[in-house]
């Protein structure tokens, strides 16, 4: 560890995580609410799921079973407060990352949170 750092190395912060989120918002890169989510799963659009781990069991199904027919890979993570916030909306159960480069990115910051492999 370095002076100032108090993080042991290799160990996920939240914050890394949430930083790639917002920064797939900006890029317009992610698709939040329901419907949008969903669409992106179907159409091929979405190259990875976050799914908050406070979303309704009946989210939850509905998100993993699109996720797994589809064959797109999902992880479950924070809450729907703290996925909203981070790309800037209210609340969200589930955000849908276009991004293949991001979601890249997001599996290499926390790989052990994803349930398929990418």
């Amino acid at each position: 560890m370095t002076k100032g750092d108090d993080s042991p190395k290799g160990v996920i912060t939240q914050d890394k995580v949430l930083s790639l989120l917002g920064l797939a918002q900006k890029a317009g890169k992610v698709a939040g609410g329901e419907t949008q989510v969903l669409e992106s799963i179907r159409d091929g659009t979405a190259m990875c799921v976050v799914i908050a781990k406070d979303a309704s069991d009946t989210s939850r199904k509905m998100y993993t079973d699109k996720c797994k027919y589809y064959e797109v890979p999902f992880v479950y993570y924070a809450d729907r407060e703290t996925l909203g916030r981070a790309v800037g909306k209210d609340l969200r159960s589930a955000l849908a990352i276009k991004d293949e480069g991001l979601c890249r990115a997001l599996k290499k910051a926390a790989p052990e949170l994803f349930e398929e492999e990418m």
